[in-house]
Parts: structure tokens; C-alpha cells; sequence
């Protein structure tokens, strides 16, 4: 049996909720900053997290847990080790011993370890999930139990309350002998929704109850305006601490003593923390648009709803200098880890003869969205009578960056810069060999009438007649699976490690928008 023997104080803390597609690194930095002791990272499911391996990003100095589509799964760093609770949800079908097994996964890199017990939401619920849980005590007191006795940080559990106060006296009496170092309470039931008024009289009678810290849950919209309505609902509830969901997710500068941060001064700190740890544009997006709410139909709001990258979130607001500073930064770094260690990083060798390259990158915003520099050389090739180009595209694990080299008529062509995705790394490559051959690449102003001619033709071909395939995007044309760089094997492509993978990175997302989850 293992002893918890790294405790985590629970008592007089205020708390950012574990919310969905809103938690994720940058919201947890924000909140810490403006005075949260603790923040939870989003509901993560158990069977997902197992999946994934551990990796230390010796770029953006993070430790990711990383699926296997190379999705990042959970991202933490060094200055949140102590204060960032791991929240898991487990699925359904699974036991005990599989919460365990993620326990210990992420142990080392976190402060607390969470069971999710209160998500009402159906995606949850509909699994066995979530609030499911709260119907089958026997399989609470099991998981927890076996969470207490396998790990070595404190477990807590999240829960909601039950339709009489008698079955949720009886239950929380009943987690706290399995040994949780906390329990959360949100003072709504399963069914209930944020508009139904939160029950402050039954966490009241809960903290009473127990002798474990309460922390109560589910006052944002019913009593939390501002830092002061943070103890106010403490008291209400007789709580140890407070949970701080939608308001925190409207305005995390909620935990600043001082009060309330204008929210473009939170909007543009949020923005340069998801730059500085590469968090994914569209939660980026997402959680500025919480933040936004009504002012969505602004001049700025529609800027926001528009942009399609980070660099585009940055001009948005006004930070275009710092987003081109910062990844600036981020490739020297790179550039010098990747030099260290060439091999292990999946540097292609000095010697690798017969490929031509050029360091370019492909900015979309200098070509037409109808003519991009993949289009362009796939004409060329049709004029010249020439194959069709191939791609062949691979990926390096130490930041998950691509790099293509296309062939045309037997030579090889490469940007020696890597991307960020497939779709751009080969676009880069389509742009070395216009280069090398004086062609047209696409840019604005330098449009191939011919492109436009077939262009202009298609709409007008069946839609499954030879005419119409021959005029399909390319790169539909000519897909091959691209590979992951690893150690010890052999490629095609001048000798580099290769694994291939089922499919490129995706940002899934789950259904709903975030809430006291």
C-alpha cells in the first residue's frame, strides 16, 4: 500500500474548475496568475489517457501526454507542478484499476489526482460517466478506494447532490471513509441546469457533516460577480473553499483580490500565454469567445470569429509584433535542441544527395485561397505532360513539426524549414520546386489564367466523369501516409526514420460548451 505522502492543503483555497475545452494549460496560467491556489485541468477520459505517452517538450519546457494521432492530450509545466489537479472521468465499462493505471501516468507531474462525479452533460452521463457514477456507490467507493491505496497524491472526488438530502449525507459519509483528502460539491442536481438556483443549505449541511475539507461548487451564476461574492458563498455554504466555474471562465481576473482586470488586458494575457505554449487555435478561439460573450458582434468579435491561426488571433488584438517575436524564439530553440541532438531529433543527414532545398515556409495570406502553390505545380506537371506530384510527408516527436519532400519527373524538392501541418509542409515543398524551376508559384498578382480556365470548367463536368477526377484538389490526388520519425529504421525518404500513422493531428472537440463540469 502506498501512503499519499505528498499532501495538498484543501482548506481556504479558491479553485478554477475543471471545465471542458476551457481548462487546458493557458486558462490555468491565467488563473494562478490573477490568485487561484489551484486550477483543475478539464475532465480527461481514463481509456484516452492511457493511450497516450509521455513526452518532455524540451522546446516549449512542458511535459504533454500525447495521443496516438499526436494529439496533445494534457500539456502541464514546472511552474503549475504543485498547484494543477488531474481530473479524470472514467468510461463506463472500465474498472478501478484502469483510474488507477492513469494515476500513475501522470503522477509525477501533477499535485492532485480527480475523479469527475458531477458532469451532467449527456456525452458523460450517456457512458456510465460523470453523474452516472452517483447511482451505483458501490463502484465510487471502489474506485476511490483503490485511487487512495495506489497513488502517491491526494485523490478527491467531485460530486452533485442527489434528490433528498438523506441519500447525500449517506453518500458523502460513505466517500469520506475511503479515504479523500477533499470533497467538491456542486449545489445542483444531476438534472439541474445553471439557470436552477444553487443549493447552498445542502453543501452547508455536507461540510457539516464531514470532517474532510468541502469545497463548494455551482455559484457563478446565482451569487459570484466578483472577488468579494468568492467568500461570500464560502460562508453561505460553510465550505473550506470555493470552486470557481463560469465566472472564472468569463473573467479569470475573478480571483484577484483588487477586482475585476478590463477584459482585453485578460483577452491579451490569455493570448500570449496560448502562444508561448503552442496551445491549438481553436481552443484558443473558443475560450476568448467565452470571455467575449456579448461583444461576439463587435468589430473585435468578428475579427476573432474570422481568424483561422493564432498569428491571425494575435493582429486581432493587437499583438502581431509578439506573435512573430515569440516564434522567433520558439525556432531558435528549436533550431539549437534539433542541432545537439540531429538523430534523435530526425534531422535529415548532411550527405543525403539528389534533393533539392530551399528554407521557405508557405504564408497563406500571400496567396489566393483558389490558387495556392500545390495547384499550381500540379498544373504545370499536366501542361508538361509530367506525373502528377507525390508527397511524401513525415514528422519529428520532438514537436510534432512536418517536413515534405514532393517529387516531379524523378528530382526531389524540400523546404529545409518545418511546419506545423501536412497540409503546409507540402505546400512548401510545391513553392521549392516552382522556385527551382522559375515558375509561378501563386502569389497574389501572379494568377495562371489556365488554372482559372479549368477552374471555371469543372462546375460545369460530372461530377464523377474522368474530366471531373482529373480535376480534383491535388493532394487528394497524390496522398501518401505520411510517418513519424522514430529511432533505428529505415525510410524511403533519404534514409529517415519511419512509422506510419493512421491520420494527422486533430483537435477533437467534445459536444456542449464548457460548464461546471
Amino acid at each position: 500500500m502506498l501512503v499519499n505522502n505528498l499532501s495538498l492543503c484543501y482548506h481556504n483555497k479558491l479553485i478554477l474548475a475543471p471545465m471542458v475545452r476551457v481548462g487546458t494549460l493557458p486558462m490555468r496560467l491565467l488563473a494562478l496568475d490573477y490568485g487561484a491556489d489551484l486550477v483543475y485541468c478539464e475532465e480527461l477520459i481514463d481509456l484516452k489517457m492511457l493511450q497516450c505517452r509521455r513526452v518532455v517538450n524540451e522546446v516549449l519546457s512542458t511535459v504533454d501526454f500525447i495521443a496516438p494521432d499526436d494529439r496533445v492530450v494534457f500539456r502541464t509545466c514546472e511552474r503549475e507542478q504543485n498547484r494543477v489537479v488531474f481530473q479524470m472521468v472514467r468510461d463506463g465499462t472500465s474498472d478501478a484499476e484502469r483510474a488507477l493505471a492513469v494515476a500513475r501516468l501522470v503522477e509525477n507531474d501533477v499535485a492532485g489526482i480527480d475523479v469527475n462525479m458531477g458532469c451532467p452533460k449527456e456525452y458523460s452521463t450517456k457512458g456510465g460517466m460523470g453523474a452516472a457514477l452517483l447511482s451505483d456507490p458501490d463502484k465510487i467507493e471502489k474506485i476511490l478506494s483503490t485511487l487512495v491505496k495506489g497513488t502517491r497524491r491526494p485523490v478527491t472526488c467531485k460530486i452533485r447532490i442527489l434528490p433528498s438530502l438523506e441519500d447525500t449525507l449517506s453518500l458523502v459519509k460513505r466517500i469520506e471513509r475511503t479515504g479523500i483528502a477533499a470533497i467538491t460539491v456542486h449545489g445542483r442536481k444531476r438534472e439541474e441546469r445553471p439557470q436552477h438556483p444553487v443549493s447552498c443549505e445542502t453543501i452547508r449541511a455536507i461540510a457539516e457533516t464531514l470532517s474532510i475539507p468541502v469545497i463548494a461548487n455551482g455559484g457563478s451564476h446565482d451569487h459570484i460577480q466578483d472577488y468579494l461574492d468568492i467568500e461570500d458563498f464560502r460562508q453561505a455554504t460553510a465550505a473550506s473553499s470555493v470552486m470557481v466555474a463560469r465566472a472564472a471562465m468569463w473573467n479569470p481576473s475573478i480571483f484577484l483580490k483588487e477586482g475585476l482586470r478590463p477584459l482585453e488586458e485578460v483577452m491579451q494575457k490569455y493570448i500570449r500565454y496560448a502562444v508561448q505554449y503552442d496551445n491549438h487555435y481553436t481552443n484558443t478561439k473558443y475560450c476568448l469567445c467565452q470571455m467575449l460573450r456579448e461583444q461576439l458582434e463587435s468589430p473585435q468579435g468578428k475579427l476573432l470569429h474570422a481568424a483561422q491561426s493564432n498569428q491571425e488571433i494575435c493582429e486581432a488584438f493587437g499583438l502581431g509584433a509578439f506573435y512573430e517575436e515569440t516564434t522567433q524564439q520558439l525556432d531558435a530553440r528549436r533550431a539549437e535542441f534539433l542541432a545537439k541532438t540531429p538523430k534523435e531529433a530526425g534531422e535529415p543527414t548532411e550527405d543525403t544527395s539528389g534533393v533539392i532545398k530551399m528554407a521557405v515556409k508557405f504564408d497563406r495570406r500571400a496567396y489566393s485561397p483558389q490558387l495556392t502553390p500545390k495547384m499550381c505545380l500540379l498544373e504545370w506537371c499536366r501542361r508538361e505532360k509530367l506525373a502528377q506530384p507525390v508527397y511524401e510527408t513525415v514528422q519529428r516527436p520532438l514537436d510534432r513539426f512536418f517536413c515534405s519532400v514532393v517529387t516531379v519527373a524523378q528530382q526531389k524538392y524540400q523546404s529545409t524549414l518545418w511546419d506545423k501541418s501536412k497540409k503546409l509542409a507540402e505546400q512548401a515543398a510545391a513553392i521549392v520546386c516552382l522556385r527551382s524551376q522559375g515558375l509561378p508559384e501563386g502569389r497574389l498578382g501572379e494568377e495562371s489564367p489556365s488554372l482559372h480556365k479549368r477552374k471555371r470548367e469543372t462546375p460545369d463536368q460530372d461530377p464523377g466523369g474522368p474530366q471531373a477526377q482529373e480535376s480534383a484538389v491535388p493532394g487528394e490526388l497524390c496522398k501518401k501516409p505520411f510517418v513519424a520519425l522514430g529511432s533505428g529504421e529505415e525510410s524511403p525518404l533519404e534514409g529517415w526514420s519511419k512509422k506510419v500513422l493512421a491520420s494527422a493531428i486533430s483537435l477533437e472537440h467534445r459536444p456542449g460548451v464548457a460548464q461546471d463540469a
